[in-house]
């Protein structure tokens, strides 16, 4: 079973929030804030689009712990050596990375659970 409009929905939702923030906070980190939202909106919402098109199949396990490798593995290497190495605060874009990839798998979660709750089969 393919995710449907609640999970597309919940995207456009998150990437709203994150355009939002990106624009209120000061202009000396903007762009290091709207860097980490960007990084993790493209790079949460096709991982949610795979796990969650994975449920219920031998593969879900798989799919789910490699989804979950690439998440930290993306926030460590951005916030250890990518950004530091090229002059950027890593804080701002730290914390909006990781904000936007908290909200995208709460996202996620609803939506798995929304989609595969069997309160409708009782």
């Amino acid at each position: 079973m393919r995710p449907g409009g609640g999970y597309v929905a919940g995207v456009i939702l998150v990437a709203a929030a994150a355009a939002g923030v990106t624009g209120a906070v000061p202009d000396e980190v903007r762009l290091e804030v709207g860097w980490g939202a960007a990084v993790a909106l493209l790079l949460q919402a096709p991982l949610g689009w795979w796990a969650l098109g994975s449920i219920g199949t031998e593969r879900f396990f798989a799919v789910w712990t490699l989804g979950m490798i690439v998440r930290f593995a993306v926030v460590g290497i951005a916030g250890l050596a990518l950004f530091p190495a090229i002059g950027g605060r890593a804080g701002p874009m730290l914390g909006s990375m990781v904000g936007v990839l908290l909200a995208l798998l709460l996202v996620e979660g609803v939506t798995a659970f929304r989609d595969h709750s069997r309160e409708d089969q009782r």
